[in-house]
């Protein structure tokens, strides 16, 4: 007797509520921040953090932070992984690269429209917004993909050491998001991380001074 895999209902892949409503809150947010309905500075707020949490949906409480102190995109949507079903090292590879992969997806996408020369002098507050979303997405990918254990370009990694250097990593790991954070409390890391983002930036399109003033419009509370 063959083994036929169990139906799944079509209620399991369904979005959630709460999901939808951030989508809506992104649109609704994106539309004020165009007609310049209300307080501009807010909406900027609102499509900002709405967005990200789109882009993240699993883990936010720390990228949240992260985001609203320091205007700074950390990788988020953290995922267990059972190694031990995984067959395969380019699988395991492919895998760990699937997050990096949805925010560099998120990047081309909010950056298309200046790589395609949108005249921003109109809606200057939206375009501002979806700048410093896209500059969001752009920090987020690169560390995303930082060698160190428990990032997701460390994971990649991960399979192509040898079993003692597994057993280094894997004890690395848990603390591999705290190192990465101290790795960017240093000037000299820091500096060297956003030359390359706002280099990066730069070649695919993306006004840095625009990603600014969305910054600045997003920290409303320090003007």
């Amino acid at each position: 007797m063959s083994w036929q895999p169990a139906r799944v209902r079509r209620a399991v892949f369904r979005p959630s509520g709460l999901f939808l409503c951030l989508v809506a809150l992104f649109a609704v947010s994106g539309w004020m921040a165009w007609s310049g309905f209300g307080a501009v500075r807010f909406n900027v707020l609102l499509f900002v953090i709405s967005g990200w949490v789109v882009s993240l949906w699993l883990s936010i409480v720390f990228p949240l932070v992260f985001l609203l102190l320091g205007g700074i995109g950390l990788p988020g949507g953290a995922v267990w992984v059972d190694h031990a079903h995984i067959r395969g090292r380019l699988r395991e590879t492919l895998i760990s690269l699937a997050g990096p992969l949805v925010n560099i997806a998120f990047l081309l996408a909010t950056v298309a429209p200046f790589a395609f020369g949108v005249d921003t002098s109109t809606h200057e507050q939206f375009w501002a917004g979806l700048a410093f979303l896209a500059f969001l997405q752009l920090t987020a990918s690169l560390l995303n993909l930082a060698p160190i254990p428990g990032v997701d370009g460390g994971n990649a990694l991960r399979p192509w050491l040898s079993a003692e250097y597994r057993r280094g990593f894997d004890a690395v790991a848990p603390w591999g998001m705290i190192l990465l954070f101290a790795l960017l409390m240093s000037p000299i890391v820091s500096g060297f991380f956003f030359t390359l983002v706002y280099g990066i930036g730069d070649f695919i399109g993306l006004p840095g001074w625009l990603a600014d003033e969305g910054r600045r419009l997003f920290q409303f509370w320090r003007s």
